[in-house]
């Protein structure tokens, strides 16, 4: 497989957050790293890094490996890092930049719809309702839903959602 840098990439990686330069890649976040600890490497915090610093766009974005979806945002990595680069920050870039391309999973996708219809990702259903009234805890509220809908609207984020499930063509990539 050849890979292709793509520079406008990198730069707009870059853009963001300027700590992406100094990584050295020690591999300190991965070593730390609960997820790819648990996939035995397929995450893998370094060579996201790695591909982000050559601008390998097709890589991150279409191919998706690492999988930047993986990540659970714990902060570990950042913790540890002795050059201080802000992974997390430029994984959520690498996750957007996913978004705007069509290529969100369809859990990640089906919660930003729940958002988008209820104003919560994953609502509550009537036994777990039940039982925080039964343990005296308060009413469970949000935000109107309505609100929320028109806002996130406002700024075109229904627009970057799938509302229909995928087709088994488009599940296994066009093949």
């Amino acid at each position: 497989m050849t890979l292709t840098i793509d520079y406008d990439f990198r730069n707009q990686i870059r853009g963001f957050n300027a700590s992406l330069n100094y990584c050295y890649q020690c591999a300190t976040c991965t070593g730390i790293c609960p997820v790819a600890q648990l996939t035995n490497g397929d995450f893998n915090p370094r060579k996201l890094i790695e591909a982000s610093l050559l601008g390998l766009k097709d890589k991150l974005i279409n191919l998706q490996q690492p999988n930047v979806w993986y990540c659970l945002t714990c902060q570990k990595c950042v913790e540890v890092c002795p050059q201080k680069v802000e992974l997390t920050e430029i994984f959520d870039v690498i996750k957007n930049s996913c978004v705007k391309a069509g290529k969100i999973p369809d859990a990640f996708n089906s919660q930003a719809i729940s958002v988008l219809e209820t104003g919560i990702a994953l609502p509550f259903s009537d036994p777990i309702m039940k039982r925080r009234g039964q343990l005296g805890l308060e009413e469970y509220k949000t935000a109107d839903p309505k609100e929320i809908n028109t806002l996130l609207k406002s700024i075109g984020f229904d627009k970057l959602l799938r509302f229909e499930a995928p087709t088994k063509t488009e599940k296994d990539g066009g093949k």
